[in-house]
């Protein structure tokens, strides 16, 4: 566990944290430019206004990002059903192409 400080809207975090710190500091970085962006475009906020906001944007993305992956899980499941029924058909096809072909085969040596 690496502790470290973090710069968020003028105020100093120090956290501990088991993931990369360039990560965890990029993430501090965006959200730091974001309440930035917030409160230049808003006129008379607070940071804590701002903070909310960008704390309620945040949580907008990752809910629709869970519905996204939702969607894209089911897309996935789906496919790989078809593609299981397509390998039953083909098994299928082939199986009747053999015996077609043994039938064939039997009718020319009865001739």
């Amino acid at each position: 566990m690496e502790k470290i400080k973090l710069y968020i809207a003028g105020e100093t975090y120090g956290i501990s944290t088991d993931d990369d710190v360039e990560y965890i500091e990029g993430v501090a970085a965006e959200i730091d430019e974001k309440i930035k962006e917030i409160m230049e475009n808003s006129g008379r906020i607070s940071i804590t206004q701002a903070a909310t906001l960008t704390a309620l944007e945040y949580a907008d993305r990752y809910k629709k990002s869970e519905q996204t992956c939702e969607n894209l899980r089911s897309q996935i499941h789906s496919y790989l059903e078809d593609a299981a029924r397509s390998r039953t058909d083909a098994e299928i096809a082939r199986r009747e192409n053999e015996r077609l072909q043994d039938e064939i085969k039997l009718l020319k040596s009865k001739k």
